[in-house]
């Protein structure tokens, strides 16, 4: 089966239902997203296709149809994406597991927000799963990943 991940096409062989999750991981060797809990209930493995924020571990990789962007695909060059950047400037990350489907999520937000309120990130970061609780730090990284984004714009 073929996939664009990460502006790339690769040849994975693997049963249509294995999660999309350990397909990237295993086959593709893409290791950004994590495995948290496997009923997509903390975020860890986070991913976006076409854009929306998708939980790669319940995500049949038969099932995908669209471009996946991972953690990986989000800088351009040595150009960080404006959420990598903010994350860290604002020291967001402890022990780091969570972050990369936090950033994935948190792209995806200002994706469709330029601006968003803080009801804003808690709608959209409410189903990603911090257990070092860096929840303050995380909507204080999204408010200046969205300023940055303008000044680049």
């Amino acid at each position: 089966m073929r996939l664009t991940v990460d502006r790339k096409q690769i040849e994975i062989n693997a049963d249509p239902d294995m999660p999309l999750l350990w397909a990237l991981r295993d086959l593709a060797g893409v290791l950004g997203p994590k495995f948290g809990c496997g009923i997509a209930a903390c975020g860890a493995c986070t991913v976006l296709i076409d854009g929306q924020p998708v939980r790669s571990c319940v995500t049949p990789v038969g099932a995908v149809e669209g471009d996946v962007v991972t953690i990986e695909g989000l800088a351009e060059g040595d150009t960080l994406h404006p959420v990598q950047q903010a994350w860290l400037e604002e020291q967001v990350a402890q022990c780091g597991y969570c972050q990369a489907g936090q950033i994935m999520s948190a792209v995806a937000l200002l994706e469709e927000i330029d601006d968003p309120t803080d009801a804003d990130i808690d709608n959209a970061m409410g189903g990603n799963l911090c257990r070092c609780g860096t929840y303050p730090k995380i909507r204080a990284a999204i408010k200046k990943a969205a300023a940055l984004k303008m000044a680049r714009a």
